[in-house]
């Protein structure tokens, strides 16, 4: 992935998308790394009781993935003066493909730079929205 030419950033650029598989492995292994062992994310029998019908991925697993877009497009901007905001919509399950997009909705002129402000979706396979929400980044601040 390329990140965004920042000269030509303007309301309406793309940015570049993320698609992931969800495996359950990477659930496992986020589930050790995060000492989050919900038994929603890792037993298939107790997740079928569930509203869920099954496992689903933590939701900060997929928020990483919004994030990489944003690392992708932004580089260190976003990782120094980054700030995600979204809302939770649906799960995402082991199995499923998401697509992390985003454009640019607005550039700010500040001071020592810009504050760009981008939308986020992250969708499954079947187009239902997973997360929704926006970012900030501050360039050249």
């Amino acid at each position: 992935m390329t990140p965004v030419n920042l000269n030509d950033l303007k309301e309406g650029t793309e940015l570049p998308e993320v698609i992931k598989v969800i495996k359950q492995e990477r659930v496992n292994l986020y589930a050790e790394a995060s000492g989050d062992f919900n038994p929603i994310h890792l037993d298939e029998e107790f997740a079928k009781s569930t509203p869920a019908k099954g496992r689903i991925a933590h939701g900060m697993l997929i928020l990483a993935y919004a994030s990489e877009m944003m690392t992708a497009a932004f580089d260190r901007n976003w990782l120094t003066g980054g700030k995600l905001n979204v809302r939770f919509k649906v799960p995402a399950k082991p199995g499923d493909t998401v697509t992390v997009s985003g454009k640019v909705v607005k550039l700010e002129e500040t001071g020592g730079g810009t504050l760009v402000y981008c939308d986020v979706l992250c969708a499954n396979q079947s187009g239902e929205t997973v997360i929704t929400g926006d970012a900030t980044v501050a360039i050249g601040n």
